[in-house]
């Protein structure tokens, strides 16, 4: 099986007459490690994906995180379908709204009222504008290796480069893109991650100033990164002492490592929190949900919240039918289960093969890292980030039919349509890839 066949590669050619780049996003193409270019997909049905030229893949890609059902679920299509069938936007309020709502509030303990949009990206500007609003203050604090979107208010030390990062304990704000003025910096503070000393000192000097604190709960742009013991539990008890908001970007996280999200997990709860991805099932939207008192600055309309394709009827349906799905006992041991087990299987055929590595995950969203200690923060990450021997290893898990990006900024995701079968054949091809690439992924 090879993805680089003739079919794929005339496809992308094609598209690149009319599309910047062939894709419609940035991980998706060459630049992002689809070399020589990306498999063109033709359907996707459950865990798995084919291509145009008919090759067949378990999918552990799942468009990046949304597909937590999997592909054209029938649960999920089914209440799709009877939504659009009256219609796909009214820009007028339907109960279907409220329901959807209701749904996710019941889900999150610290959501007692939401507002929908269509993107990650969308969800986390207005948390901020509602932050700023709501404690008079410009400054939010952001950290280095996370990703909130590709606003500029916000893409800003992703990652970084590391001469021109300055010093670890208070990095330089480096935007992320071309484009992206200067001025929008003064508005952030970058700082590094799992570091109790360095954001204890931060707050000492200018929490006064400090509207939020803005963090993914578990890092998940920059493969996974786990906070480590008592550091939400840090974050937490710093904001509320120096008046400012905690905002949980929970965009990967929410209702994909518990229907609780990761605050459920930890035990942390925010001020604000930011939902998407698993939210849908795979359709676009997404969430801000929050304490009431915050929201109601949107509900009377001191901090504007406006879109057109907010809630339409075929978004909030798929919040409903996900959440049903996701509530139904017994399905979080299960995703845990088979991520496990998949994990497992994969550090012990690296370990037997004599490479270093460490298998890093929160339940079903993990990632691999040829590092011989745990990664705690970005740069830590960074010597082991787009690793070409990770690179080498995916190419020949995707001619062995396991779909994963090939780079390690990206993630490993399960399914509840992943079974003990697929994780058969996804350990049978990964134990068949290290043995063909085990030279190159030996080499320092």
């Amino acid at each position: 099986m090879s993805y680089e066949t003739s079919r794929s590669e005339a496809a992308y050619k094609l598209a690149q007459q009319v599309i910047a780049g062939g894709v419609n996003s940035g991980a998706r193409g060459p630049d992002a490690g689809w070399l020589p270019s990306p498999p063109v997909v033709a359907r996707g049905e459950g865990a798995e994906l084919w291509d145009v030229d008919g090759n067949r893949y378990v999918d552990h890609l799942l468009a990046l995180g949304p597909m937590i059902h999997g592909h054209a679920h029938p649960e999920m299509t089914a209440a799709v379908t009877a939504a659009i069938a009256d219609g796909t936007m009214y820009a007028l309020p339907f109960e279907l709204e409220a329901e959807a709502a209701q749904a996710v509030i019941d889900a999150v303990p610290s959501v007692e009222l939401v507002r929908f949009s269509n993107s990650g990206t969308e969800a986390v500007l207005h948390a901020t504008r509602i932050a700023r609003a709501a404690s008079g203050r410009s400054l939010v604090v952001r950290f280095e290796g996370q990703y909130h979107g590709w606003a500029d208010q916000l893409e800003w030390s992703h990652h970084p480069d590391l001469t021109q990062a300055g010093p670890s304990m208070r990095p330089t704000a480096l935007p992320g893109s071309l484009g992206i003025p200067q001025a929008f910096g003064a508005g952030l503070v970058v700082m590094p991650w799992n570091d109790v000393e360095a954001i204890e000192a931060l707050m000492a000097e200018r929490g006064g100033e400090i509207a939020a604190i803005l963090t993914e709960p578990i890092m998940g742009n920059t493969g996974v990164i786990p906070p480590n013991p008592g550091y939400l539990e840090t974050l937490r008890r710093l904001t509320t002492q120096h008046g400012s908001l905690l905002i949980f970007d929970e965009v990967i996280t929410g209702f994909r490592v518990g229907l609780g999200g990761a605050q459920g997990i930890y035990g942390v709860t925010p001020d604000l929190t930011t939902m998407a991805k698993a939210l849908g099932g795979g359709f676009p939207v997404s969430v801000v949900g929050g304490r009431r008192d915050l929201l109601e600055l949107v509900a009377d309309g001191s901090v504007l919240h406006a879109g057109t394709y907010n809630a339409s009827t075929l978004a909030v349906a798929a919040v409903k039918a996900s959440l049903g799905i996701l509530s139904r006992p017994g399905t979080y041991e299960r995703l845990y289960a088979i991520s496990a087990r998949l994990q497992e299987g994969i550090g012990r055929l690296l370990t037997d093969a004599g490479v270093a590595v460490q298998v890093q995950g929160v339940g079903p969203m993990f990632q691999v890292w040829f590092s011989e200690t745990p990664v705690t923060n970005y740069r830590e990450a960074a010597a082991h980030l787009n690793s070409p021997r990770y690179a080498t290893l995916v190419r020949a898990l995707l001619e062995r039919g396991v779909m994963v990006h090939p780079s390690n900024i990206e993630l490993w995701f399960v399914s509840t349509a992943h079974t003990d079968e697929h994780v058969d054949r996804v350990l049978n091809a990964f134990e068949d890839a290290v043995k063909a690439t085990a030279s190159e992924l030996r080499a320092s």
